[in-house]
């Protein structure tokens, strides 16, 4: 075992304390992952049989990524060892075991847009209209509900709005209809295994049996269904292990719940804790940032992070004018810092709160003709032409699956729209057979027009060819045949567009991924392909291989490491998020998001905000996050007028008790960065509706509406102190900002 050598003192005391409950709290870049495949490398070399081993993680890509670091230390060992995210290790053992709780081993996975598709379509049928209840927020409010195990009749017992009680109704049909399309949603791929264990104690007391040593990566981002699986799992022998950070808890609103890592200890009385607080990653000035910026919570376990690397670059906090300055403004440090620190673009990350951010970062790059990636736009697996192959396979497999047979019985179009559905509906209701089988049984449907009789006869003959094709050939194989013959490819080559050719190149790259596939895994069945591909996460795809630079939110980033990171937008309302106002706990996880982003970075980091933004299709005056104020100290640098701002020590203008400043004061203190107001000439020439102004009484404001022309030019002004005011725009003494 001299592979424990690589370990310092911490992390080797927590690899070798094998028996019993342990809590690993790893703090961001002190080895948790190498800590988590040492452990397990050291159970396989002292003799316990890989398949004794459960790990769970939180992507595919970080169990790939051990696997192969575990076969590297350990050989062959490992061969047999149950390593995946939750979901896959759990559907895995659900193939196995699911016909004990009314399922087929070929069950379907529905992703959100299958489950929201099931959804509209069971609120057509009970006359729910969709524009007065919205389905996605259904889906949500049922995954939610299904996450902290609530059943359809536990939920309408707390019904007390109409939203409620039409959700109810729903939740209990879309259930049936999953069990009738013998399909899972992504919660049941963990909810039916309580069901499955609660029911079957000889299947519990199996795989408790099997899995005696059980270690968990990312622990804080558990939700109560997993909290209740690896209590359940972890009874008998209480071999277990969690490894994460209470400081990177980042997904309340996907469920998870802080208190389980939190709690750990009360959960397991005599749980062993080991703490890794040297940082491998950042240096100094990073590290202390985020240590300054996380001890403002309070809900969280104590820790202080240290590192032996160099103080580093200052941390820059830059101030834009607007979000078109603000990808001005990171495009030309990502530049300059290129040829510093001789950076490939892979080695920089842009990091942001929501998606829509993304707009002004990349028309700055494609102005400067910078390549760049985005992390978590369409991902490919749900792009249309995608989804409706996949949906054609997952008929042949699963042939009960009516949600996947209605997306693509009509696709390419073969005369089986809405009225001839209806009549393949009825004629099923009226016969009791499953939809397929009424496809199959097109010719006794007298309601049929003789153009769908004969779309819904080609359909069957395909699909009757291929369920029996598939056995008999390859993957690659079939799935050529398949796409050749149903013609998708010949049609978006007819198309002859941009958008056509690049669907013909999606499908040719999904054929590619089952012969790669195929290729990693010889034995596998397409069960298995399709299984895998519901599961992929937008990280699990990304790769660095591209030299490019790296787009992503935070929420996307975590777990990755960057030479040089930018967060951008630290603007009140955007980071922290919030719509009107946010409660301390929703406070406390947008800085632990923020800590995450922080953290991230190894060599150098960027923080930027702006004074206005288009925000919701219109300009909007943006205020300096409160984190800003947080991270204040040695190591951080501002530019702007956040420069000099920070070298008034005596001034806090981001503090909640700031107040106005005179217009002396505001040019004394910006007087680098703002032009002179006495020497503007005709400030009419640049003034718009939309503009960003600032007056020397009332502050800033936007520009409303302008009338009269020359020296009878009026403006209405909305200010942020006064609201709205109209001013002879010659006499106002206006700066224009935008």
């Amino acid at each position: 075992m001299t592979f424990l050598h690589n370990l310092n003192t911490p992390q080797q005391d927590a690899v070798k304390a094998l028996e019993g409950p342990v809590l690993i709290v790893a703090g961001a870049g002190s080895g948790k992952t190498r800590v988590l495949t040492y452990r397990i490398a050291h159970l396989l070399s002292i003799g316990v049989p890989a398949y004794q081993i459960l790990a769970l993680t939180f992507t595919n890509k970080a169990a790939n990524e051990m696997k192969e670091r575990i076969h590297n230390i350990v050989g062959e060992k490992s061969h047999s060892l149950w390593m995946g995210t939750f979901h896959s290790i759990f559907a895995r053992i659900l193939r196995y075991e699911c016909t004990k709780i009314g399922f087929e081993k070929n069950f379907s996975i529905y992703d959100d847009n299958d489950s929201i598709g099931l959804i509209k379509r069971i609120m057509n049928s009970m006359g729910i209209p969709t524009q007065q209840f919205n389905p996605n927020a259904i889906q949500s409010t049922i995954s939610n509900a299904k996450n902290q195990l609530v059943t359809p009749d536990e939920f309408g017992r707390y019904a007390h709005s109409m939203y409620e009680e039409k959700t109810t109704v729903i939740f209990a049909e879309y259930q049936k209809q999953l069990l009738q399309s013998n399909a899972m949603d992504f919660d049941d791929l963990l909810l039916k295994p309580i069901t499955l264990f609660h029911q079957h104690s000889d299947v519990l007391q199996k795989y408790q049996d099997r899995f005696r040593f059980i270690l968990v990566d990312e622990y804080q981002d558990t939700n109560h269904v997993q909290y209740v699986l690896l209590k359940t799992l972890a009874e008998k022998y209480k071999n277990i292990c969690v490894v994460g950070d209470d400081a990177q808890s980042i997904y309340a609103f996907r469920g998870a719940d802080i208190r389980n890592i939190l709690d750990f200890q009360k959960d397991y009385p005599g749980a062993k804790t080991f703490r890794l607080e040297q940082n491998y990653r950042s240096t100094k000035f990073i590290l202390s940032v985020a240590d300054r910026l996380i001890k403002h919570n309070q809900g969280q376990i104590p820790k202080t992070l240290w590192t032996d690397n160099d103080n580093g670059d200052p941390i820059h906090v830059i101030e834009c004018v607007d979000d078109r300055e603000e990808g001005s403004q990171i495009v030309n440090r990502i530049t300059n810092d290129a040829q510093r620190f001789k950076l490939d673009l892979k080695h920089f990350a842009v990091l942001y709160r929501t998606n829509a951010q993304s707009r002004s970062l990349e028309d700055a790059m494609r102005k400067n003709s910078i390549p760049y990636v985005i992390v978590g736009g369409v991902a490919f697996y749900q792009r249309k032409e995608i989804k409706d192959l996949l949906a054609y396979f997952r008929v042949i497999v699963n042939p009960q699956d009516t949600e996947s047979l209605l997306r693509i019985v009509n696709f390419p179009v073969r005369g089986l729209g809405d009225v001839a559905l209806g009549n393949i509906k009825e004629f099923a209701v009226q016969q009791n057979i499953s939809l397929l089988e009424s496809v199959h049984r097109s010719r006794e449907n007298p309601k049929l027009s003789p153009r769908a009789k004969s779309g819904a006869i080609q359909f069957s003959l395909m699909t009757k060819k291929y369920t029996e094709l598939k056995n008999a050939v390859s993957m690659s194989e079939f799935s050529r045949a398949f796409v050749d013959e149903i013609g998708v490819l010949k049609m978006f080559k007819e198309e002859a567009t941009p958008e056509s050719m690049a669907r013909w190149e999606n499908v040719q790259e999904l054929l590619s991924a089952i012969s790669e596939f195929q290729n990693e895994h010889p034995e596998a069945t397409f069960e298995q392909f399709l299984e895998e591909v519901a599961l992929v996460s937008d990280i699990d795809q990304w790769e660095d291989k591209h030299n490019a630079i790296t787009l992503m939110t935070l929420h996307s980033a975590k777990g990755l490491e960057f030479p040089v990171v930018f967060v951008a937008g630290l603007e009140e309302g955007l980071l922290p998020f919030y719509p009107s106002q946010i409660e301390e706990n929703e406070l406390e996880e947008e800085r632990r998001l923020l800590y995450v982003g922080i953290t991230r970075a190894m060599k150098k980091l960027y923080l930027t905000y702006t004074r206005s933004r288009y925000r919701f299709g219109d300009v909007t005056l943006q205020s300096p996050s409160r984190f800003i104020s947080e991270i204040q100290g040695r190591g951080v640098e501002a530019y702007n007028s956040f420069k000099r701002f920070h070298q008034r020590k005596d001034e806090n203008r981001f503090s909640p008790s700031y107040k106005k400043k005179s217009y002396q004061q505001e040019r004394e203190i910006f007087a680098d960065t703002m032009p002179d107001y006495e020497s503007m000439n005709d400030v009419s020439k640049g003034l718009r509706v939309g503009s960003i102004v600032e007056h020397e009484e009332f502050g800033r404001g936007r520009t409303l509406s302008i009338s009269g022309k020359g020296e009878m030019m009026k403006a209405v002004v909305l200010f942020e102190s006064v609201g709205a005011k109209s001013l002879m725009v010659k006499y106002a003494r206006l700066l224009i900002y935008s």
